[in-house]
């Protein structure tokens, strides 16, 4: 069966997240900060993704799914792959710093400097960088220090050619806040911004003022380490404490790359890579003058307003749009749909922050996978707690790279009342649910949220999301099953409304593809539309593929890895894949079924890959609100339509740029904000 790799579908993925840091329709500003999530998601890709390579490599396995060679020559494709993005992304930057010198802006480094900013920058060292700065001498040291993962360093070279010696040193780039300084200057004259790097270049002097040397030199390098957990199965300890003996071991993980300054002296390098034992070619990579572009997200707008894309605030929903009305009493009248960012994730907050005070509440269940740092979500079941409310929070310990604060959170809410719960044994939990309990005379009420983000007022503002918010009997029953299993591993529910992994997904979707099979064989329409992160499972695929076969069209939008192959003649010629990479990170699941015109419509806190489908504890509703189901399709249209921001996804893999029927540019992220700008118009 034709599947394309996932690690280099993944690759594609951040190919197109390049292409938007060389978009001159973008801000230029936020093709700065696109440079930044690159290099975020590349850090993450080598963590996870080459590290699991590397471990087929380890163990021996001969052939990988969706490539024609094994592990080994993966990695070196991935390697070849990597290399050619770098040279594209320092294209990328070289022309932004270009452009921002013609916009009044400059980048300056330590050999730049003029006269009159010597001052600020030296007193900006001394005081914020300086006593962050702690200085290590290699030629001294038995042993080569543990080096963090991900954590920015200078190799230090000082050289003596009286004495004909070389002295080895690091220095850790310091956390002060902010990676960038502006200097000040004179109104009306260019402004300028530094890196810390580069201060502490221009500082390397005072910092080893004890020696003696004629030259000295610093070139930066990172390291980054596989970040599997390895949880132990000592059945004398508790689970928290094993997630948090994991997380620490998680620090001395294998190194998967090293990324150095290219202009790194040879000897210097050399020394590098004995001292962290590393070998020549794999991934070792030469890169530029930075590292941890990372932080480039936070790259300064100077205030200018151009610069960045126009701030939209959230809107409120129109029926929560009259402030004396209970939400609660919304939600108990009608099926309510949320859309992030477009509108207000403070509804969820709000409804929660409603419970915690009613006093016909009888119980809130919550499960949280990701959540905030100063969480409002967190401080809502506080609350409900300190009010006599019996509210339990399923926490899930290995939320990839938010296992320690889940650890906190864990702690946090026990202390104040909350009963807490680590989900189910093997089975990670992902759902995004919560079940209000209310009791009205002599019968309870239910009000669920079943969402596809996570209860994460941060990212709602940057991730497209939607939340259902229902009190509908049959969907309430079916999560309040769903919290049963997690107090009670072995209860395995029957679920008639609901599609919960692992229990029923393959057979549901099965399901509702053949329906589409037997519509198109029968000469009707068999559509299918998906909308989701990443599409990997091989059997989903393959089905798909038969439903392409017999005639079924099947539209998918596919922000990440699609491991499907669309195009091919007798396989999936009438497949169409569509990514949008936009101001917003496309993170919502929508699926939707013809089924003979009498559509299913449905939203998901699942990716169709096997760990998903397998192995999490994940729920897709039905959505039976027609409009609800109106807004869904405009939505889902809107991507399919987009001819600025959407690529093709093609056998190819080129990322080409959609050219759509419509002769005006169209945004879907802006058209979609303004769609639901004019629904308040209505209201």
């Amino acid at each position: 069966m034709k599947l394309f790799n996932r690690e280099l579908s993944w690759l594609s993925f951040n190919e197109r997240v390049l292409q938007e840091s060389l978009d001159i329709s973008n801000p230029i500003i936020e093709r700065m900060r696109f440079l930044g999530i690159y290099s975020n998601n590349m850090d993450e890709f080598y963590r996870v993704r080459v590290a699991s390579v590397r471990r087929l490599i380890a163990i021996g396995t001969a052939k990988v799914v969706g490539y024609a060679g094994g592990p080994t020559n993966l990695l070196k494709e991935i390697k070849k792959t990597v290399l050619d993005q770098q040279r594209l992304f320092e294209l990328s930057y070289q022309k932004l710093l270009k452009e921002l010198r013609e916009q009044g802006i400059m980048h300056t480094t330590e050999n730049e400097l003029e006269p009159e900013e010597i001052g600020p920058v030296q007193t900006f060292f001394r005081e914020k960088i300086r006593p962050e700065i702690v200085p290590i001498m290699l030629s001294t040291r038995l042993e080569f220090p543990h080096l963090k993962d991900g954590g920015i360093y200078l190799g230090i070279k000082m050289t003596n050619f009286e004495k004909s010696r070389v002295k080895y040193a690091l220095i850790e780039i310091p956390d002060v806040g902010n990676r960038f300084y502006i200097i000040p200057t004179k109104e009306n004259s260019p402004k300028k911004v530094m890196l810390i790097d580069d201060i502490i270049r221009f500082n390397l002097g005072e910092i080893f003022s004890i020696f003696k040397f004629d030259t000295i030199q610093a070139h930066a390098f990172k390291i980054t380490r596989d970040a599997e957990l390895d949880v132990d199965d000592d059945i004398s300890k508790s689970y928290l404490d094993k997630m948090k003996e994991s997380v620490e071991m998680r620090k001395e993980g294998d190194t998967v790359r090293f990324v150095y300054d290219s202009a790194m002296p040879i000897d210097q390098l050399q020394y590098l890579m004995d001292a962290l034992k590393l070998q020549p070619g794999g991934n070792i990579i030469p890169g530029g003058t930075y590292h941890n572009f990372k932080d480039f997200m936070k790259f300064p707008d100077f205030g200018i307003p151009t610069f960045t894309f126009p701030k939209r605030k959230s809107l409120p929903h129109p029926d929560f749009n009259h402030s004396n009305e209970p939400l609660i009493k919304t939600i108990l009248s009608k099926d309510v749909l949320l859309t992030y960012p477009f509108q207000a994730f403070q509804h969820v907050i709000d409804v929660l922050r409603e419970a915690a005070i009613d006093p016909k509440v009888v119980s809130i269940k919550i499960n949280l996978y990701r959540v905030a740092p100063k969480s409002q979500i967190i401080n809502a079941l506080i609350s409900a707690a300190q009010n006599g409310v019996k509210v339990t929070a399923i926490i899930e310990l290995k939320a990839r790279f938010d296992e320690s604060n889940n650890i906190y959170w864990s702690n946090y809410l026990e202390d104040n009342g909350v009963n807490v719960l680590f989900g189910v044994q093997h089975l990670k939990v992902h759902s995004k649910l919560f079940l209000i309990k209310r009791k009205s005379g002599e019968k309870f009420q239910y009000i669920a949220h079943i969402g596809t983000g996570n209860f994460h007022e941060k990212t709602a503002k940057i991730y497209t999301d939607c939340s259902l918010l229902t009190s509908n009997k049959n969907l309430t029953r079916e999560v309040e099953k769903i919290f049963r299993i997690f107090k009670n591993n072995i209860d395995r529910s029957m679920f008639r409304e609901l599609i919960v992994s692992p229990f029923n997904v393959r057979r549901k979707l099965t399901t509702l593809i053949d329906t589409e099979i037997k519509l198109a064989k029968n000469g009707e329409l068999g559509l299918i539309t998906l909308k989701m992160n990443n599409l990997v499972d091989p059997k989903i695929i393959r089905k798909l593929y038969e439903a392409s076969a017999a005639g079924v069209k099947i539209n998918c939008i596919i922000r990440g890895i699609c491991a499907l192959v669309p195009g091919i003649q007798g396989l999936s010629e009438n497949i169409v894949v569509r990514s949008v990479v936009g101001q917003y990170l496309e993170h919502t699941r929508i699926i939707v079924f013809n089924n003979g015109g009498n559509e299913k419509y449905f939203i998901s806190s699942a990716d169709w890959m096997t760990r998903n489908i397998d192995r999490r504890i994940e729920v897709t509703t039905p959505i039976y609100d027609t409009e609800i189901q109106a807004d869904l399709k405009y939505m889902l249209d809107s991507y399919m339509n987009d001819n600025q921001k959407a690529r093709a996804v093609d056998s190819l893999q080129k990322n080409k740029n959609v050219k759509s029927d419509l002769t005006h540019k169209f945004n879907a992220q802006s058209e979609i904000y303004n769609y639901f700008k004019d629904k308040l118009k209505d209201d």
